[in-house]
């Protein structure tokens, strides 16, 4: 909140027994008025911030903090457990617990937590309900040997004993004190877990075991029911799919597309079970997989519920059609009850993201310059040559992978968002990666294609520095990575590059790994392009089809104005030094490699750079 962005903060004297601020709007440029906003902490203890859509005339929430209610910290209070965050009451108290105030939890307010429903924490008749492999916040354990018989009789012994852990595996015991916060799910390995017994009154258990019974009566009752309403789905569905032989062909191929339909075992052969990840993203994981042709093929396996088959059907078959030598080809993909999965070429020298680190491998400046172009020619597929405008909304270096050519392929495009020709712009929920997004996306605007150009000119500042971004706390001098400030924040290299690009010191932001390798006039003519890119109003920013000829040099590049959003991110003007290599490294992707190219200067000059910013990087970012 100190940061010096859309809001200006005024806050409280500190030493006040309330914390609060209030805060006034601020136009970026002088012209264009951010939205109407109010932040506000919510009663479950969220930190809501809401944008006012004069189109509508409503408030709509744009983030909370933290995103999931139930990970409001002790928001069901002591032995309650927090089921789904998306209803308006999402706390339960666990089995053999009441409310504490059942006229609070009416209103909403959970925090006063739960209380046994019969007696006192020390009963004579107490005895044990499994709960299951969950973990808890608030309690201390106490470890020792012994069955599960040992460790109940060494609970019960203790008034402040509210329950143990068993594990049958390893025959170990674990009697827990205090209190029980954030009930939640474990990932325990293995199969012998840690299972959880809370203790309760023995009338409770009795209860619970009556209920089962008349719980497993009432399912075996009507097995019968359903097994003769399964039939008569089975004659719909069988008249359902003959209907739909008008879309596919006899084999499951979109019409015209050489799409294959997959079942999910055959994936589950493909991949061996799944073993092998390659990566994974907002959507699913991706894994190694190999046809019975020996094809190589990567997998991604979607996670997105609720997703129906016709929906996903038909947009695998807008995908389908999608076809361009900068984009990854979908091969096929898989549509079986819950499962949904995409077959995609493999592509063996994996993302553009995994070059970009200080030990990773080094691109040459060919190579570089190559993604650069082709990356921009996939987009300009997508925003100009499709049927419909498809906006990415996730242009980054990990969804820019490279084949065994190093030739830029974009993927993760087919489940983005799909605009009409008839449409310049469409509101849509906020999605990409902080970092970049472009402004319209924070400010609550509706979007355009635009905001693919302003994601794919931070890429291309990732591109020509060999670097990240966002740089991580290191150790100083460590090859072209530059040093974090003395208090460890991290270090964002846009405003920094934008200042070297636009006073003409192109070479400051050159990888150091290329030495003097590489060609001056196109290193300008890309960080030019670059900050065209990010200026703050899209219609300052170029469409990707004239980048993709301000990149060729078929046209002409000025020097762009200096992007305000960027700088406003950050705060002080501190600079700690700039690690330095000046041996070139082994170069990925090339021969051994002609230094013919246009000289860049000496790089020792680059230790005596005058007053760069040193920005200290925005939780906004993050």
């Amino acid at each position: 909140m100190t940061i010096p962005y859309i809001y200006n903060f005024r806050f409280s004297d500190p030493y006040l027994p309330t914390a609060s601020f209030g805060y006034t709007e601020r136009s970026l440029d002088g012209s264009v008025e951010p939205p109407l906003t109010r932040f506000q902490v919510d009663v479950n203890g969220q930190l809501k911030q809401y944008t006012w859509s004069a189109e509508t005339e409503s408030w709509n929430m744009f983030w909370s903090v933290p995103e999931d209610k139930c990970g409001v910290y002790g928001l069901c209070g002591d032995f309650g457990s927090c089921l789904v965050s998306t209803t308006l009451k999402p706390c339960a108290c666990v089995n053999g617990f009441r409310p504490f105030n059942e006229k609070e939890w009416g209103y909403g307010d959970f925090a006063g937590g739960c209380r046994r429903e019969s007696g006192g924490l020390c009963a004579d008749n107490d005895g044990f309900n499994e709960i299951g492999d969950v973990r808890f916040d608030g309690g201390k354990t106490v470890s020792f040997q012994g069955t599960r018989s040992i460790c109940e009789k060494s609970c019960l012994s203790n008034c402040s004993c509210i329950g143990l852990y068993h594990n049958e595996g390893s025959n170990t015991c674990k009697n827990v004190y205090g209190s029980l916060l954030n009930l939640r799910n474990s990932s325990s390995n293995g199969s012998k877990k840690d299972v959880f017994y809370i203790r309760v009154p023995r009338g409770i258990i009795k209860k619970n075991a009556h209920r089962t019974m008349v719980f497993v009566g009432s399912i075996v009752g009507s097995i019968v029911a359903l097994g003769f309403m399964g039939m008569i789905l089975l004659v719909f569905k069988k008249i359902i799919d003959y209907k739909r032989k008008d879309r596919y062909d006899d084999d499951g191929v979109c019409h015209g597309l050489n799409l294959k339909v997959f079942t999910y075992k055959e994936l589950n052969g493909v991949t061996r079970g799944f073993s092998e990840k390659l990566g994974h993203g907002g959507f699913g994981v991706v894994f190694r997989g190999e046809l019975s042709d020996s094809t190589l093929v990567a997998v991604k396996r979607l996670e997105r519920p609720g997703s129906g088959e016709k929906e996903f059907r038909a947009e695998v078959c807008t995908i389908g059609n999608i076809q361009h030598v900068n984009l990854v080809r979908l091969r096929g993909f898989c549509s079986e009850n819950s499962h949904r999965l995409l077959v995609y070429d493999y592509m063996p020298n994996g993302p553009l993201s995994a070059f970009l680190i200080s030990d990773s491998p080094n691109l040459c400046w060919d190579v570089r310059f190559r993604v650069a172009v082709g990356t921009a020619k996939g987009i300009a597929y997508l925003h100009e040559e499709c049927r419909d405008c498809i906006i990415h909304c996730d242009i980054k270096p990990e969804n820019i992978l490279l084949d065994s050519d190093y030739i830029a392929k974009v993927s993760d495009f087919g489940l983005a968002k799909l605009v009409g020709r008839d449409f310049s712009r469409v509101l849509a929920t906020m999605r990409g990666t902080w970092g970049y997004v472009a402004p319209e996306w924070i400010s609550g605007m509706a979007i355009t294609p635009k905001a693919d150009v302003y994601s794919y000119g931070m890429t291309l500042l990732e591109i020509i520095g060999g670097r990240r971004n966002v740089q991580a706390p290191q150790s100083a001098g460590n090859g072209n990575a530059f040093n974090e400030g003395r208090d460890g924040e991290k270090w964002f290299f846009p405003p920094w590059a934008a200042r070297r690009i636009i006073e003409g010191n192109v070479a400051a932001i050159v990888d150091s790994r290329l030495g003097v390798a590489y060609n001056l006039e196109e290193a300008n003519r890309l960080a030019l392009v670059a900050i065209w890119c990010i200026q703050d109003d899209e219609e300052m920013r170029p469409t990707m089809g004239m980048v993709v000829k301000m990149l060729e040099g078929v046209v002409e590049v000025s020097i762009p104005p200096p992007p305000k959003l960027i700088q406003a991110i950050v705060a002080g003007e501190s600079y700690h030094g700039i690690g330095t290599n000046s041996g070139m490294s082994k170069v990925d992707g090339c021969s051994d490699y002609n230094v013919g190219f246009s000289s860049a200067g000496s790089r020792s000059s680059l230790s005596n750079l005058s007053s760069p910013l040193e920005p200290k990087f925005s939780s906004l970012i993050e």
